[in-house]
């Protein structure tokens, strides 16, 4: 199933999508809400067509952070250390976390803030992200594939030069904006596990990442038994799993986006998430 959160007469509403159009969900306020509830109830009324729907992101305001995890593809981890070996070389006998902060997710089709002036090399990340589907804490790796959800498509826009020259990652993934969600959340059911989904970018039509799931380091289940051995993942929890080579500073000179450009995140099953530089 099909999960959207959009606005109608104002207000933003939970939906289930059906044979293309998107019927109200009558038993959540919220996005949140319905993770933490159970059960999809639809409501009778009518629906709207999907293609006419004003979207926001799934989870518009995410309880917490978003756990985020770094060079979880090898072609990616290379590409990286090639532009900033001091900043991006890692042993990774561990998976490497960190974390977005996010008052807002930017839904899709909204523009993304370049921040001229204080940025000057933005970049794209496209991620499959999951969602904890119920409160997880010391999970079985056998037990793991039933704490998700439901997944969707995150953009980890990125202010390279923030990152690097901070030697930290968190600033420069958090400013305003830089994680667009979307354009819905798919449910765990539908996606089977693990997710083998092919992830691809493209930025003004150029295609730039074209890789699959099945090729990150440390898949979800990994993600749910480590992290929930030392902290309780909570429901509604929104992890992204890393991006696959093909990011912006990648290329040989780097690529990076400037405003007027328009940047897809396309995975699998999910759909396409759009977003301009502004």
């Amino acid at each position: 199933m099909k999960l959207y959160t959009y606005l109608q007469d104002g207000k933003e509403r939970v939906g289930a999508e059906r044979d293309g159009y998107i019927y109200p969900v009558k038993n959540a306020e919220d996005m949140l809400s319905l993770i933490r509830g159970g059960e999809v109830r639809i409501s009778d009324e009518n629906g709207i067509k999907a293609d006419e729907a004003v979207l926001c992101a799934p989870i518009p305001r995410p309880a917490q952070d978003v756990i985020c995890l770094g060079i979880n593809y090898t072609e990616h981890g290379r590409e990286a250390a090639e532009y900033n070996k001091e900043a991006f070389l890692r042993e990774r006998p561990y998976a490497i976390y960190f974390s977005k902060r996010v008052s807002e997710a930017a839904a899709p089709g909204a523009e993304i803030d370049s921040y001229a002036g204080l940025v000057k090399k933005l970049d794209y990340e496209c991620e499959l992200a999951f969602i904890i589907g119920k409160d997880a804490k010391n999970v079985a790796r056998e037990d793991a594939p039933g704490y998700i959800f439901g997944y969707t498509v995150i953009n980890d826009i990125s202010a390279r030069d923030l990152q690097t020259d901070h030697k930290q990652w968190y600033f420069g993934k958090s400013l305003d904006g830089f994680t667009p969600m979307g354009p819905c959340i798919v449910t765990a059911d539908e996606i089977g596990y693990p997710p083998v989904l092919a992830v691809k970018s493209y930025v003004n039509g150029e295609p730039r990442q074209n890789s699959s799931t099945e090729y990150m380091v440390f898949d979800p289940v990994h993600i749910i038994t480590e992290l929930s051995q030392g902290m309780t993942l909570k429901a509604g929890t929104v992890i992204a799993t890393g991006t696959p080579a093909g990011v912006g500073m990648g290329f040989d000179p780097p690529r990076f986006l400037k405003s007027g450009d328009e940047v897809v995140c396309e995975i699998e099953g999910i759909g396409r998430l759009i977003n301009k530089i502004r």
